[in-house]
Order: structure tokens, then sequence, then C-alpha cells
């Protein structure tokens, strides 16, 4: 059974994501913290990680490149309310998939 990250820190969007991961068979672990995803993707081998862009403390995007540089290969989907180009560019040079 595959396993996903999901590191958010908006309870709502965590009820929905989760449950929608869940339906389809998918184990769902969950932090709020940039810190605390790092310990994790260190210890278990995720077949992805869907990471919150704005998070409190270290935030999605350095918590990438942060991964990338440890070569980590874990897929990354960010998530992000902020949508210019710019925001896009700087998610994927960071290391989002």
């Amino acid at each position: 059974m595959s396993r996903i990250l999901l590191v958010e820190d908006d309870d709502r969007i965590v009820g929905f994501i989760k449950r929608g991961l869940e339906a389809e068979g998918y184990v769902v672990d969950v932090t709020d913290s940039g810190g605390d995803a790092l310990a994790m993707v260190r210890e278990t081998p995720y077949a992805l990680i869907v990471l919150d862009r704005m998070l409190p403390g270290i935030d999605g995007l350095e918590v990438c490149r942060m991964l990338r540089r440890e070569q980590h290969q874990h897929l990354v989907l960010m998530l992000t309310a902020r949508d210019s180009l710019q925001d896009k560019v700087e998610g994927l040079k960071g290391g989002a998939d």
C-alpha cells in the first residue's frame, strides 16, 4: 500500500485531502510542520509528498529545497494559494514536481 505524506497547516484542507486519498486506498501521514516533515521523510519511504508552500516556521519551498539537496527522490506536489507565474517557477526550481 502506498504511503503519502501530507504537510498542511489548515485542518479543513487536511481533512478534505486525507479523506480523498484514503478512499483511494492510500495510507496518509499528516504533519503541519516543515521540520517534522523533514524528519518523517528521512525515516519513511513515501510515494508522494503533498506539501503546502506557506507553512509556519520552515516553509514548504524551503522543505522541498532541503529534500532535494539531501538527494531525496520523492515526488513532491506543492499546494499554494499563490498563483503568479513567478511563484510557480520558484516552486519548480525548488524541486517540486
